[in-house]
């Protein structure tokens, strides 16, 4: 076989076993590793270009084949009784298409192949009843041989022009067959890094547990938007904390950045790192939320947001706060006997103009009381799309919320925020419209 082998001008010239050097390129090699095809069943759309090529040429057998260094195997073998995959490929050395990589991407066509000088030597002329065979590379997009397609006859044959060039454009299909999936892989594997990215980052911009506060319960939840007509992952500019102030006093703050993307979560992050290092400093909320705005306005690309900021301290009974509130939703405080009251009085967005309005105000807590925070994502749910039309406009409001809230009110803090958590999701059945954040601080009833 090397004698005939040999006798072939080879580019790349010949392996110490006779056979082309071009088998073991490391950069075709890893091509072929790339399809993922190897050493894989047999599937619908290889069988089916395979018994096309067949039955056009009316020959018995078409094989769609890839080659590594040291076998060929068949990922698709039509007229061949081979349904385990160890039946389903051949040392290098038995196969013709080691000519098709030796040769770069030429076809390799023969009409009789005993009587061809090329070929009448090959060990598997006999074994495999071999009479006329043709093939054409699989070429990857940058030109790496990755197998053959290929038709045996079991007698010789003048393949006629129409055989070819079916031939030819049946392999183009594999191998654009081919291509096309390691495309929607690769695109897989970057949808899932960014995603993974987007979500370390969103991760980032939360606190990884909630402080613990004396006498005082604590709970929040974070749920990103869903991403039906977007391929990339966005990192949303919801953002809440809760931290220690000075003193007996912490602090609360809840926000939403306009937007999505690096951006957002750079005004996220600047606004909740800046709300922690002024609030020893700020004289209220409505301060604290001012300098917010001074230092949105600051940036060199200012995006506006709006916010909730409380500060408070436990007291014997029960706690004690003030709450001011910058182009955000109120907040609702749920008293122990299930009642819900709106908290807060409508403010100025931040970040558009440099004169704001806000406004402090105070309240109370007593035991069994709960007060929630949350961002426009639950007030704005929407049913999952293509829901039945008289559902697909249901909003979920911020009566809905209330009712919701006023359900849970035996329940503790993360417990309450479970519950809600679990309302919403059967409102929009998994799909959320919008990000959407929520915050619960509850004073521990009595015993």
């Amino acid at each position: 076989m090397a004698g005939q082998v040999a006798s072939m001008d080879f580019p790349g010239g010949l392996r110490a076993d006779g056979l082309p050097a071009a088998l073991s390129d490391p950069a075709r090699l890893a091509a072929v590793e790339a399809t993922a095809l190897l050493d894989t069943g047999p599937e619908e759309v290889f069988e089916d270009l395979a018994s096309l090529a067949a039955r056009i040429t009316g020959t018995g057998r078409a094989f769609v084949t890839l080659v590594d260094a040291e076998r060929s195997f068949w990922k698709a073998c039509v007229g061949v009784d081979a349904s385990a995959l160890e039946e389903r490929q051949n040392r290098v050395e038995q196969s013709f298409c080691y000519f098709l990589v030796g040769l770069g991407g030429e076809p390799f066509i023969v009409d009789d192949v005993a009587g061809d000088p090329r070929t009448e030597g090959h060990p598997s002329v006999g074994p495999m009843s071999i009479g006329a065979w043709a093939g054409y590379p699989l070429l990857d997009p940058a030109g790496h041989v990755l197998g053959s397609f290929c038709v045996i006859d079991d007698f010789p044959r003048t393949w006629s022009p129409a055989d070819l060039a079916t031939l030819e454009t049946l392999a183009r299909s594999v191998a654009a067959e081919i291509h096309l999936r390691q495309s929607l892989s690769a695109a897989r594997a970057a949808h899932q890094r960014s995603a993974d990215l987007a979500h370390s980052l969103q991760a980032a911009l939360l606190p990884p547990r909630l402080r613990k506060v004396p006498g005082v319960e604590a709970a929040a939840s974070y749920l990103p938007a869903s991403n039906r007509y977007r391929t990339d992952i966005e990192v949303g500019g919801d953002f809440y904390d809760l931290f220690h102030t000075h003193g007996p006093h912490y602090a609360a703050v809840l926000g939403d950045v306009c937007g999505k993307g690096i951006q957002a979560a750079q005004v996220s992050s600047m606004a909740r790192y800046t709300m922690r290092a002024d609030a020893g400093e700020a004289g209220s909320p409505a301060d604290l939320l001012g300098r917010l705005n001074t230092a949105l306005l600051a940036q060199s690309a200012p995006r506006f947001l709006t916010a909730v900021y409380t500060t408070f301290q436990p007291v014997a009974d029960g706690l004690s706060g003030v709450i001011a509130l910058a182009g955000h939703p109120p907040a609702l405080v749920r008293r122990a006997d299930g009642s819900v009251e709106p908290l807060g009085i409508a403010g100025t967005l931040l970040g558009v103009m440099h004169t704001v309005h806000l406004s402090d105000v105070p309240f109370h807590l007593a035991p069994g009381d709960l007060l929630l925070l949350y961002t426009d994502g639950a007030i704005e749910a929407r049913p999952r799309p293509g829901t039945a039309p008289e559902r697909a406009q249901a909003i979920f409001s911020e009566d809905d919320l209330a009712a919701a809230l006023a359900t849970s009110h035996t329940l503790d803090a993360t417990a309450t925020i479970s519950h809600l958590t679990a309302v919403l999701d059967a409102h929009h059945s998994g799909w959320a419209s919008d990000d959407t954040a929520l915050l619960a601080l509850r004073v521990p009833s009595l015993p």
